[in-house]
This record gives structure tokens, C-alpha cells and sequence, in this order.
């Protein structure tokens, strides 16, 4: 509960619903799975021996 400096109301906090909670959760899962997927592509790249794709040679 919060109250107004000005008014003296007491303004009481809304709960927040699922999709609200989901908008705030959804740019965290967005930058770990690029973080992940670039983990996943710089591997790839580091262990494969050669520099040229298996279907080009």
C-alpha cells in the first residue's frame, strides 16, 4: 500500500496477471537463448576441422 503525498489516499497494488509476468520474463529467455545459440555456433565452428561445410567440398 502506498499513500499519496498530496491526497492522503491509499492506493492499494494491483496484482499483476500472468501475461504481465510473461512480458517481463520474455526479453531474458530472448537473450539466453541467443547466448546460447552463439555459444552453440562458436563451438561448431572451433571443433570442426575444416573451414569449408562438409555439403560444399
Amino acid at each position: 500500500m502506498h499513500t499519496e503525498p498530496h491526497t492522503g489516499e491509499v492506493r492499494h497494488h494491483k496484482p499483476k496477471h500472468l501475461a504481465e509476468k510473461f512480458e517481463g520474463v520474455i526479453g531474458v529467455v530472448m537473450v539466453a537463448a541467443i547466448v546460447l545459440l552463439a555459444i552453440g555456433l562458436i563451438y561448431g565452428i572451433v571443433t570442426t576441422g575444416s573451414s569449408t561445410p562438409k555439403w560444399m567440398q
